[in-house]
C-alpha cells in the first residue's frame, strides 16, 4: 500500500467536495494500492494539520479546530507528496493560488489544481518551474469539470496532434441558452432561474460575459495546442445581448445558439450550431470537440461544474501523480 500525503488548500465547495470524495472512495483507492492521507487542510481561517491524517469527517462536521499556521508555511514545511490547490482566484493576478502553486513547486511538491487563474496568468512559468524541480503540475479540473479532456488526449491519443478544441465550456451559459431555446423565455428570466437553482452566481458576469470560457480557452491553447497566449489575446463576446427573437429565428432555420470557445481561433462568442450537431447539448452540460490529425473529430460530453464533478477530475489527477511517482 502506497501512502499519498495530501495538503488541501481551499475548503469551500470544491474543497469540501474533494474531502467527501476521498472518504467515499477510500476502499477503491486501497484496491488500486493507494492510501490517500490528508496531512493538512488550509483556508482563510487557518490550517488543520496532522501528520497522521486530518480527521476529514470531523472537519466537514465543524468539529476540528483550525490552527494559526499560515498556508505558505504549511506548504513549505509539511511533509507531503501533493498540494491540492482549490482556492478561488483573481483572473488578473492569479492570486492567492499563484503563490501557493509556486511555493509548492519550488519546494519539490507535486500540484493538482482546479484553479484557472494561476494557469491563465502564468502557465509557461509554472510548467517550467515544475520541470526544473522534477515535479508535476496537473489541472484537468480547470477546463471541463468531470470531462476528462486533457487526460484523454494525454493518455489515449498520444499519437495524435490536436488541431483545434471547440465547444461549450461553461455550464451556466448553456443552461441559460437552453432555457431560452426550449421555453422561449428572455435572457433575464433564464438567468434568474439559473441563479435560483445555484448554477449562476449573484454576480454572473464571469460566466455570461464569456470570461470563464475565455480562461479555459487560454489553458487549452497553451497546454494542448502548444501556444503561448494570455487572456488579452482572446476575443470575447458573451450572451447578454441574445434575444428570444434571435433564438426563434435560429430555430426556424434548424440552428441553436450556443456560447462556444474556439481555441485555435482564440475566440469566445455565441455561434449557430445545427440542431443535429453533437455540440447541441442541453441543460448545464458541457460538450467539447477535439479535432485531431489521425483520429479525426472526437466529442466529449459531460457535466462541467459542481463539487462532485470537479472532485472526479481532481482525484484522477492525484492518481496520475501517484502512478508517475
Amino acid at each position: 500500500m502506497k501512502d499519498v500525503r495530501l495538503i488541501i488548500v481551499g475548503f469551500g465547495k470544491i474543497g469540501r467536495g474533494v474531502a467527501e470524495t476521498i472518504l467515499q472512495k477510500r476502499q477503491i483507492m486501497e484496491e488500486i494500492g493507494l492510501n490517500l492521507k490528508v496531512v493538512a487542510v488550509c483556508e482563510m481561517k487557518g490550517c488543520a494539520v496532522d501528520p497522521n491524517g486530518v480527521d476529514l469527517k470531523g472537519l466537514l462536521e465543524g468539529k476540528v479546530r483550525w490552527g494559526a499556521r499560515k498556508t505558505l508555511d504549511v506548504i513549505r514545511e509539511q511533509d507531503a507528496d501533493v498540494v491540492v490547490e482549490l482556492t478561488p482566484g483573481n483572473i488578473e493576478t492569479g492570486e492567492p493560488g499563484l503563490s501557493h502553486i509556486k511555493e509548492a513547486l519550488q519546494v519539490g511538491k507535486n500540484v493538482v489544481t482546479s484553479n484557472k487563474s494561476p494557469l491563465v496568468v502564468a502557465y509557461k512559468e509554472l510548467m517550467e518551474l515544475a520541470k526544473k524541480n522534477g515535479v508535476t503540475l496537473r489541472f484537468e479540473a480547470t477546463v471541463g469539470g468531470a470531462i476528462p479532456l486533457i487526460n484523454t488526449f494525454e493518455r489515449e491519443l498520444k499519437a495524435n496532434k490536436a488541431r483545434n478544441i471547440y465547444g461549450i465550456l461553461n455550464g451556466t451559459t448553456n443552461f441559460i441558452l437552453s432555457k431560452m431555446i426550449e421555453e422561449g423565455v428572455d435572457f433575464k428570466s433564464a438567468l434568474k432561474e439559473a441563479q435560483d437553482l445555484g448554477y449562476a452566481e449573484t454576480n454572473p458576469d464571469y460566466d455570461v460575459k464569456g470570461i470563464d470560457t475565455a480562461a479555459k480557452v487560454v489553458i487549452l491553447a497553451n497546454s494542448m495546442l502548444g501556444m503561448n497566449i494570455k487572456l488579452k489575446d482572446v476575443k470575447v463576446e458573451g450572451i447578454e445581448r441574445i434575444t428570444p427573437e434571435a433564438v426563434e429565428l435560429a430555430k426556424q432555420y434548424g440552428f441553436v445558439i450556443k456560447l462556444v470557445g474556439d481555441v485555435a481561433g482564440r475566440e469566445v462568442s455565441p455561434r449557430l450550431i445545427p440542431e443535429d450537431h453533437p455540440l447541441n447539448v442541453g441543460g448545464s452540460l458541457n460538450a467539447v470537440q477535439v479535432e485531431t490529425d489521425i483520429a479525426g473529430n472526437i466529442t466529449l460530453i459531460g457535466r462541467g461544474a459542481g463539487p462532485k464533478e470537479t472532485s472526479s477530475a481532481i482525484l484522477s489527477d492525484i492518481i496520475a501523480v501517484a502512478e508517475k511517482n
